[in-house]
């Protein structure tokens, strides 16, 4: 895997490689990041300061956000999903996303269930920056966590998409990373099937690769909450 975190190069991308546009806290990239991973993908990366995006970036994502994939031959993906499912069927390697119908759209139907935690976080970033309490913000969070608690003690597996890591699984971890800086560990200490699941992923070899460690993701939230153009590169060397 070949990565160029500082860079922020637009020329062509390389013969035989993926150029990820990402941005190293967004979970949402992190969704890409994982899929590269998981798959074997070659791949660089540049990672794109949100606060203070170069012009040339909107060539590369119309919409200005991340994550954006562009191939040796010009083409321009993006949107997470897009991204993820574009990835898993133009690259050989493990099918991360169900061949069967139903099972695929089961996968969709829970991403989309839980895809409502993102606002909820913003708020409790913001409540938190502003002294304000969260009790009723990390209620909803709660009633969001019980969902997946219901969908994996139906399933009876231990990963979202059955006895082995799929898309689904990917598709929701980077919402667990940064539990911690939130206050919703106990949480999950009420949800024993979804805090199962998160031990067996700490273990897997993609989210290993993408991880970040907590304290670096907490002084990445104070920079970022302070409007300081330097929170996306922090930790870097």
């Amino acid at each position: 895997m070949t990565t160029s975190e500082r860079s922020l190069s637009k020329g062509p991308v390389p013969q035989g490689l993926i150029r990820l546009y990402s941005m190293r806290f967004c979970p949402f990239a992190q969704r890409a990041r994982l899929v590269l991973v998981a798959k074997g993908i070659k791949h660089e990366v540049v990672n794109i300061n949100l606060k203070n995006k170069p012009d040339w970036f909107f060539e590369k994502s119309p919409l200005g956000l991340v994550p954006s994939i562009e191939t040796s031959d010009g083409k321009i993906i993006y949107e997470s999903p897009i991204v993820c499912e574009y990835l898993d069927e133009a690259f050989p390697g493990t099918r991360l996303i169900p061949s069967d119908p139903y099972a695929k759209a089961e996968q969709k139907m829970l991403l989309e269930a839980f895809s409502a935690v993102t606002p909820i976080y913003h708020k409790i970033a913001f409540a938190m920056k502003n002294n304000e309490d969260t009790a009723e913000l990390k209620s909803q969070f709660f009633e969001k966590l019980k969902k997946l608690e219901e969908a994996l003690a139906k399933k009876n597996s231990p990963y979202f998409g059955g006895e082995s890591v799929s898309m689904i699984d990917y598709m929701l971890w980077p919402s667990f990373e940064p539990f911690c800086i939130f206050g919703l560990e106990d949480l999950m200490e009420k949800t024993p099937q979804v805090k199962a699941w998160h031990d067996r992923m700490l273990q897997d070899p993609a989210v290993k690769a993408t991880f970040i460690e907590p304290e670096v993701f907490l002084e990445f939230y104070k920079l970022y909450s302070q409007d300081n153009l330097d929170a996306v590169d922090y930790g870097l060397n």
